[in-house]
């Protein structure tokens, strides 16, 4: 299956072991020498922001090895549910 980056914008993140949305992908990390994608890299927000100014914190970075399936509207992954802190 080929899928372009700009594809991967579009699914919805999907963590499989809450259930929980994750959001929208925010970037990539690409190792140039292999030509590989190393992780995904999504917007991460504690619950207190407002306006989505206050209350950011650090993006959540999702190693490729943990990417389960990428369907034609879903993208799934393996996180702990203590791993996100939303």
């Amino acid at each position: 299956m080929l899928i372009k980056i700009s594809d991967l914008r579009d699914l919805e993140i999907i963590n499989i072991n809450d259930g929980r949305r994750l959001g929208p992908l925010k970037d990539i990390e690409l190792d140039l020498e292999k030509g590989a994608i190393q992780a995904l890299i999504l917007p991460n927000y504690t619950g207190g922001r407002v306006f989505g100014i206050f209350g950011r914190s650090d993006d959540l970075v999702v190693p490729w090895e943990k990417i389960k399936r990428i369907g034609v509207d879903v993208l799934l992954v393996d996180l702990p549910s203590q791993q996100i802190d939303f």
